[in-house]
């Protein structure tokens, strides 16, 4: 008996990967494999343009007195009057 390679290729309408959307289709393995990659295509840029919002928002934003680094100084406390 040979292996399953050889039986999908014998009949390929058995073969889970040739089944896109629920229906049969001859290119189906080839069809989900460009859906998976455009997908990923997309979720990477969509990454990196995210992130780039992030930097632009964070350049033109002003820092809040307690995202500031206190880089070692005391903290001077002036008694209120």
């Amino acid at each position: 008996m040979g292996d399953w390679s050889d039986y999908f290729e014998d009949f390929p309408e058995e073969n889970p990967a040739n089944y896109v959307d629920g229906h049969y289709h001859p290119n189906g393995a080839a069809i989900n494999r460009a859906r998976a990659d455009a997908i990923e295509k997309v979720a990477c840029e969509q990454m990196a343009l995210d992130y780039e919002i992030k930097r632009i928002i964070e350049k033109h934003s002003k820092p809040s007195p307690d995202s500031t680094p206190n880089l070692g100084r005391k903290i001077l406390k002036l008694p209120k009057r």
